[in-house]
């Protein structure tokens, strides 16, 4: 057996007992704590309390301060806990971008397997956040573009060409499927990673990359079984104004290449135009004839254009309201991290979201964390905050 697959087999096993430890009546809880973060882009590197280090460095420090949550108390904002020590964490979500894309540079960036073996070590089995019954807290991944192009390859010089490590340890630990994938055996035209989850009476639903036509297949199976009167919950990589560059190329015979620079990322063929700079307001309103048809979709989260923002998207035709939550990244932020004007960030502005569900009440309250305000000596801050309804 190979020893990937061997890993793989081991690692499934791993977190198959560690899911087992979240109690059966998570589902028949009425509240739920959630931390959220998204982008952590193992492979990378920036300036980081007065020197230049990678991101191994970087998530070491990021998850001491997502540990420190349950010892913190809630701003006196009217959300929902507020006011309240936070204590038990039931789940922590990654909406993707766990690695970084291993271009041949420069800067040279290190192989998917590298930066999956960062993780594993750094971040999985750093975090100790416990549930109300003292077990471990749920996580929940989806991937980001950076994990799939390094699995399908890019329109730019890599190295290794492909690597599906971090993909395939994705999909293991999410799907548990009978017969774990390896990166031999990985394919992502029909290994997508979509998944659902019930918290504290929401269905969360973690969709592959972006809720394209063929992620809305298993979507609308998915919803099939769920009351029309559950609020539901999206996670997921891309914003819902989808960048075109993510999408299928719609030239040739679609393949990835340094001429068009599509990404093929998504499923969804480019139906705006064949430049990897127009808009995409053709697969935006096909998203939003499926949030028309399903009103019970109430918030949506991602990362991709990582900086912390509530805001609410109303679609190319302003046809909808869905209240949407866009996620900080410790790297690559374009207000705390490398991708910012500078080039550098403003890193006192490095922040991930804590979410608390009220089944019960149906509400939702999202607070933005800031975690790095004053160096290695930075107590937890809360920033922005917003409750809404899910009825």
């Amino acid at each position: 057996m190979k020893r990937s697959l061997v890993f793989a087999f081991l690692l499934l096993a791993f977190y198959a007992c560690k899911k087992d430890e979240t109690p059966s009546s998570n589902e028949n809880q009425t509240v739920a704590q959630i931390v959220v973060t998204s982008d952590i882009h193992y492979g990378t590197a920036r300036i980081f309390r007065g020197a230049m280090v990678n991101a191994d460095v970087v998530n070491k420090e990021f998850v001491k301060q997502i540990n420190r949550v349950p010892a913190s108390s809630f701003p006196s904002d009217g959300g929902l806990n507020a006011g309240k020590q936070v204590g038990a964490i039931d789940e922590l979500i990654i909406t993707g971008d766990i690695t970084s894309k291993q271009k041949v540079g420069p800067p040279l960036i290190q192989s998917a397997t590298l930066s999956w073996g960062q993780f594993n070590e750094g971040f999985m089995k750093g975090i100790t956040l416990k549930n109300g019954a003292s077990q471990n807290a749920g996580l929940w991944f989806t991937p980001g573009n950076h994990d799939v192009t390094n699995a399908i390859g890019g329109w730019y010089p890599m190295n290794p060409l492909t690597d599906p490590d971090a993909m395939v340890n994705i999909y293991n630990i999410m799907l548990a499927p009978a017969n774990p994938l390896s990166n031999s055996t990985y394919n992502y035209t029909t290994d997508k990673i979509n998944y659902s989850k019930d918290i504290a009476g929401v269905h969360c639903m973690f969709v592959n990359m972006w809720p394209d036509s063929v992620a809305r297949i298993w979507m609308e199976n998915d919803l099939s079984k769920v009351s029309s009167t559950t609020p539901v919950i999206l996670f997921t990589h891309d914003e819902p104004d989808i960048e075109a560059a993510h999408l299928t190329n719609p030239n040739g015979n679609h393949t990835i290449n340094a001429i068009d620079k599509f990404e093929n990322v998504v499923a969804e063929v480019c139906k705006d135009g064949a430049t990897y700079q127009v808009s995409s307001t053709i697969e935006q309103r096909n998203f939003v004839t499926f949030l028309q048809a399903h009103k019970n979709v109430k918030a949506y989260f991602h990362g991709n254009s990582n900086y912390n923002q509530f805001y609410t998207y109303k679609g190319p035709d302003s046809a909808i309201s869905l209240n949407v939550f866009r996620i900080d990244s410790p790297m690559k932020g374009m207000i705390s991290g490398t991708e910012a004007p500078d080039g550098i960030g403003d890193e006192t502005k490095l922040s991930f979201q804590v979410i608390v569900i009220d089944g019960a009440s149906k509400k939702l309250t999202v607070r933005e964390c800031l975690w790095n305000t004053a160096g290695a000596a930075s107590p937890l801050v809360w920033g922005t905050s917003l409750t809404i309804s899910l009825n």
